[in-house]
């Protein structure tokens, strides 16, 4: 599938879910001075989830063109140093509106990812997150999401393949100190070892080498937090999405880079045209130095690993 195809059938298959197509959103928000670019989904949505706005629809679906490079969300300590990781990006979503909630979203993102009518991502390759449990603030403690580890139990995704994430890093999502706030649930895709920025042979899941690369978010917003940290549910829990389209667009056409896919390949070769550049000794240097580096850090490592390891006593090691 290309990319343009990839967004399409996100799309598409939501609104046969019955949610409005809402088109993406200014890059440069309008009547929110917090933000200085689009940079989630929600962002356009932000005044329903707060109550201070009320739409036509209750579920909805974009393609978010989004920048992430200043800010809370910001990832731009990760461009240039990993395949995934983008100052300008578009995420799909879908979100409810105070409609359904984590049952739904969950059999929504199973049946899109897996179902041989849609996506048809192998369910081997596929690993689940789930909130872990939390102290969300001075003396407010939150216990693990065992309603969403329920509900990918019966997709069925298998109990060894659901992982409870403690802490607020990964799984746990606020639109700031106060108001909206609630537990994620992440999929995430094995790459294969070939995708490890750190060599590794046969990890295992959730190890953070760039092997398993999260594709898609969900985020539970059930609690409204106040000022002293207290939560207190919503009345109406919302849903809200983010899925990288780069990302799943990598998964989909079976490259390990984004920068591999067919949203980058024709700009990068068209700026090499333009420049003079000649790609296939820039990518043969770049793996020349690659490789030096790969080989520098397993004789360093293994030094290393034989000094601490050694019988000898230092004064003899050499």
């Amino acid at each position: 599938m290309t990319g343009n195809e990839i967004r399409e059938t996100f799309l598409q298959f939501f609104e046969s879910k019955g949610h409005r197509r809402i088109r993406s959103s200014s890059l440069v928000p309008h009547g929110d001075p917090t933000l200085l670019f689009t940079n989630a989904g929600m962002n356009q949505f932000k005044n329903v989830f707060l109550g201070l706005e009320k739409r036509e629809y209750t579920r909805a679906t974009t393609a978010q063109k989004c920048v992430r490079a200043g800010g809370k969300h910001n990832d731009l300590e990760n461009v240039g140093f990993t395949k995934r990781h983008h100052t300008f990006f578009e995420m799909l979503g879908n979100f409810s509106l105070g409609d359904y909630f984590k049952k739904d979203a969950i059999a929504y993102a199973w049946e899109l990812i897996t179902s041989p009518e849609w996506f048809a991502i192998p369910k081997d390759k596929l690993y689940v997150t789930v909130f872990g449990g939390a102290e969300v603030s001075s003396g407010n403690s939150l216990g693990m999401d065992e309603e969403a580890s329920k509900y990918w139990l019966e997709q069925p995704v298998p109990g060894d393949r659901i992982f409870a994430i403690p802490g607020l890093k990964d799984n746990f999502w606020a639109m700031g100190d106060t108001g909206p706030c609630g537990p994620c649930s992440e999929l995430h895709y094995d790459m294969g070892p070939a995708a490890s920025e750190q060599g590794h042979p046969d990890c295992k899941f959730p190890c953070d080498c760039g092997r398993y690369v999260e594709i898609w978010n969900l985020v539970f917003m059930q609690f409204n937090r106040d000022s002293s940290g207290a939560l207190t549910p919503l009345p109406k829990p919302c849903v809200d999405t983010g899925m990288g389209l780069e990302r799943l667009a990598a998964v989909l056409q079976g490259v390990v880079s984004n920068y591999d896919t067919d949203l980058f390949v024709p700009l990068i070769d068209r700026a090499a045209k333009l420049t003079g550049v000649n790609e296939k000794k820039e990518l043969e240097a770049e793996e020349h130095h690659r490789s030096a580096l790969e080989r520098r850090t397993r004789v360093c490592a293994t030094q290393d690993y034989s000094s601490r390891h050694s019988p000898w006593p230092p004064s003899r090691r050499h």
